[in-house]
């Protein structure tokens, strides 16, 4: 018995030697076959049976210090963020703004009485201009409709010339829904939903005064969404005040 033991304790230290701590799972799972084996003559014989049989288990012998544990994945609750304005109307808003049906303009070509004068952007999105005729203005700032004017001018008619356009009154704005007098109105710059509610008359008796719409057309297509009563509202935007449910 003490041979055995001796033969099982130098197995042990092998294996440290040759595949590091994982391999005393393999080694007590093999003890029993090593204390059979105490008849065996040859110790060696023994040792290296019993790495072999270890060996063929594992399918190979890991040297050096174990991976470390993979750490199981959870799945947590989804987060969930309260809605805000819309990134398209956002954008909208901050940049520069563009022409459309109803903006109301006046044009200054400096030394061309006959050419300056006021144009509404009609239904097409354009403005009729002496000597040039149409000239599209949807989706134009003033700048580039000046720059565009400057240039038709310029290849036929006028030298160098010098143009210039301002809005004298923007496209109107609509409001609908539970205000008093709603409508086509004129935009008032820095309008925000509640001075265009001021301006249809306030509340009725059953609006409520925390939940709007506004719609508003950004590159031809129609975006809707829920704002507060102090997001800006823009020329053209339709503004519908909704009705409380209690």
């Amino acid at each position: 018995m003490m041979a055995n033991f001796s033969i099982i304790t130098l197995v042990g230290k092998r294996l440290i030697m040759r595949a590091g701590v994982k391999a005393w799972v393999w080694f007590f799972s093999c003890a029993a076959a090593l204390g059979s084996a105490g008849c065996a003559h040859d110790p060696d014989a023994v040792i290296s049976g019993a790495v072999a049989n270890i060996e063929g288990q594992s399918g190979r012998v890991v040297y050096g210090t174990p991976p470390e544990p993979v750490e199981p994945v959870t799945w947590g609750a989804a987060v969930v963020e309260p809605a805000g304005y819309a990134p398209a109307m956002v954008a909208d808003a901050e940049r520069p703004y563009l022409l459309d049906t109803g903006d109301r303009l006046r044009v200054f070509v400096y030394g061309q009485p006959n050419l300056s004068r006021a144009y509404t952007v009609d239904q097409e999105g354009k403005i009729t201009v002496p000597l040039i005729n149409e000239v599209r203005a949807r989706g134009r700032t003033t700048r580039d409709l000046e720059a565009a004017i400057r240039h038709r001018l310029g290849s036929e008619f006028v030298r160098d010339p010098q143009v210039t356009v301002d809005i004298l009154q923007n496209r109107p704005f609509f409001i609908y829904g539970e205000v008093k007098a709603g409508g086509q109105y004129p935009y008032v710059s820095g309008m925000t939903i509640e001075t265009a509610i001021a301006i249809a008359g306030g509340y009725t008796e059953r609006a409520s005064s925390r939940s709007y719409r506004i719609t508003r057309r950004i590159n031809g297509f129609a975006d809707q969404i829920e704002a507060p009563g102090d997001y800006p509202v823009q020329p053209g935007d339709i503004v519908y005040v909704n009705e409380r449910f209690f």
